[in-house]
This record gives C-alpha cells, sequence and structure tokens, in this order.
C-alpha cells in the first residue's frame, strides 16, 4: 500500500473504498476497492476530503481489509448464519434461522485483544430471529500482517465464536396446581400465559391436568404427562414457602434432579428448574409472577429449555448480574437489560 497525493494517482489501483456521507441522505462508497483512478475521479476524490489515496502495492506479507474481513467471518461464523456483503473490512452475520444465540466468550475476548480487528455481538442465550444481524466484524487498518490474522485463527481452534442452536417444537404437559382453581373457586388465568409464551417458540400442550394441594396427586401427574411424551413438564401454583404449597415437594418426588430452586432473578425468585430421568426432561415450577408480570426468570431459561441448551447450577448463579428486571413502563425486552450480565 502506497500514499500518493490525489492528481498523482491517475491510473492506479485504488486499495480500499471511497466513502461519501451526506447527513440524512447517503453513506456509501463512491468508488470501491480495485477501481483505477481516471482523470475525472479526481474532482471527486477531492470534493469528499481525500488529498490523498492509498494505491495498491504487492507485498506478500499483508492482506488487505476486506481479505483478513473474510477471514474473521470464518472464525465466528459457526452453524446457521450467513455473510453480509464485505465493504470497507466490515462483514456481519446474519441469522439464517430462528434460534438461540450461543458465543465462547474466552474466544470473543482473544480476538479483541489481538488489536487492528474486532468482533461486536448481541447477548448471548438470547433468542434471535432469522435475518437478523447477530454480530458484525472490522478489520481496523486498510492493509494488516497475514501473520496477525493467523493469530486470530490460533486463537480461535477447535471451533468458531457463535452458533446458532435451532428452536425444537416440544411437546409440553402442564400440571395446574392449587385447592382453590381445583375446585373452581377462581379461574385459572395462569395455564394461558403460558400456552402463549409457549406458542413463540413453537411449542404445543400435549396435556394439561389440574390438581388440588397434595403433593402425591401432584407427583402423579407429573408422571402421567411423561409417560404419555411429554418433553417438558410445567408446574404452576403452589412455589412459595407457605405451609399449603407443596409442588417443590411433589417435583422432588418424581427422582428428578433439582439444579436450582430458587433463582437470583425478580420476578422469579421462586423458580424451580430440575431434569429427569437420562433423557434430560425439563420439569418446572413457576412462581405466580410469572402469570402477572410482564417479563420473569421464565423468559430467560425458557429459549434455552426449547433449543436443547443445558441450563446448569451455574448458569442460574451468574443471572443475578442483570437479573433485576426495572418494569418499564414500556417494556422492551429483549432489548433492556434484563437478563443480560457479565
Amino acid at each position: 500500500m502506497k500514499l500518493l497525493k490525489t492528481e498523482d494517482a491517475v491510473g492506479q489501483v485504488l486499495c480500499h473504498d471511497i466513502t461519501q456521507i451526506i447527513r440524512g441522505v447517503t453513506k456509501d462508497a463512491v468508488f470501491r476497492k480495485g477501481h483505477i483512478i481516471r482523470e475525472e475521479d479526481i474532482p471527486v476524490l477531492l470534493s469528499v476530503g481525500k488529498d490523498h489515496v492509498y494505491i495498491w502495492e504487492n507485498d506478500e506479507t499483508m492482506l488487505h481489509e476486506n481479505e483478513a474481513a473474510q477471514i474473521l467471518y470464518e472464525i465466528s461464523a459457526g452453524n446457521g448464519f450467513t455473510p453480509s456483503e464485505i465493504k470497507e473490512g466490515k462483514i456481519e452475520l446474519i441469522a439464517a434461522f430462528d434460534g438461540l444465540l450461543k458465543i465462547d466468550r474466552e474466544k470473543l475476548v482473544a480476538v479483541n485483544s489481538l488489536g487492528e480487528m474486532m468482533i461486536a455481538s448481541r447477548h448471548g442465550n438470547f433468542p434471535v430471529h432469522r435475518g437478523d444481524k447477530v454480530a458484525g466484524t472490522r478489520v481496523i487498518p486498510l492493509v494488516i500482517e497475514k501473520e496477525k490474522m493467523q493469530r486470530a485463527r490460533e486463537v480461535t481452534l477447535g471451533g468458531p465464536i457463535f452458533h446458532l442452536l435451532p428452536f425444537r417444537p416440544l411437546k409440553v404437559g402442564i400440571v395446574t396446581t392449587g385447592n382453590e382453581v381445583f375446585h373452581g373457586r377462581i379461574e385459572d388465568t395462569f395455564t394461558p400465559v403460558i400456552i402463549q409464551k409457549l406458542a413463540e417458540y413453537g411449542c404445543t400442550v400435549s396435556g394439561h391436568e389440574v390438581s388440588d394441594d397434595n403433593h402425591e396427586r401432584i407427583t402423579a401427574l407429573i408422571q402421567k404427562l411423561l409417560s404419555e411424551g411429554a418433553e417438558m413438564v410445567i408446574c404452576t401454583g403452589g412455589m412459595s414457602v407457605d405451609p399449603d404449597d407443596k409442588t417443590p415437594l411433589a417435583i422432588r418426588n418424581t427422582g428428578t434432579e433439582i439444579i436450582s430452586y430458587g433463582a437470583p432473578v425478580l420476578p422469579g425468585a421462586m423458580f424451580l428448574l430440575s431434569y429427569y430421568g437420562p433423557h434430560r426432561i425439563p420439569i418446572l415450577g413457576l412462581p405466580g409472577c410469572v402469570m402477572y408480570a410482564k417479563r420473569t426468570i421464565f423468559d430467560l431459561v425458557l429459549p434455552r429449555l426449547v433449543a436443547g441448551d443445558p441450563v446448569t447450577k451455574e448458569d442460574m448463579a451468574r443471572l443475578g448480574e442483570g437479573g433485576l428486571c426495572l418494569s418499564c413502563k414500556v417494556c422492551t425486552f429483549p432489548n433492556c437489560g434484563f437478563g443480560k450480565g457479565a
């Protein structure tokens, strides 16, 4: 790459895009990389502030920004992405289908620590939709050492930084608990909320049972739904520490593995997560806040479960940072800080 006065660059090959910015009108390249500068191009280049331009010179130790950007895409994009057009050393990852975004955070930090290149993305463990921009990358200088891009490949050995896990249309069983619902004293307004949230991910209700507060009956109904092929079971009601609240005991008595009873999230502190049997079927206990709060712990965990992404005890503990919903008058979730820790 060689720097020349614009007036002296006629016949030379541009090694970068020349961008014109007119506020409120355009921001696009007036000349592309590889363009051979003509005499009539000189006034245009001067009008966009280019008194000097970089022209291409062969150097076996260097890569052009667009070639390096392609490498950034290759080390970034795992399953589920398509690339944008490369422009000015920039390339974006576009979601190819609806799914859960997974990020190897250590690799992301490692690449961004190398210097002269960057990758910025959405938060991981959140849903994205087909066509969404998931991440953007850029090579900072016009040319970059091949050796530096090789180091970027080395720090991402073992797999790309980003993956997209497709959502699975699970069959979900629901057990509604509580003497007040079982005996018809009040209407069940909890189940419709659960059905609506499940529908966001293509899940269907395979069975719905209603029980009083008898923990043995609740356990039996959970096992009934499992035997009928439920791929997830959700229990609503009876999740607090009141003497009559027996749902956590009923879930435990199925023989499931309790991952967490209690979550560092508000709303949603009394949430229970467990996995049943060798196929790790999720059994959940949802606190009452899910029925009336706009967004809760259920909205943070559900997309991961539907995508088949195991949620661990450590994962639950990490939800504390960012786990406070501010109950904004206008909810913008997931475009807010709820659930987005370090």
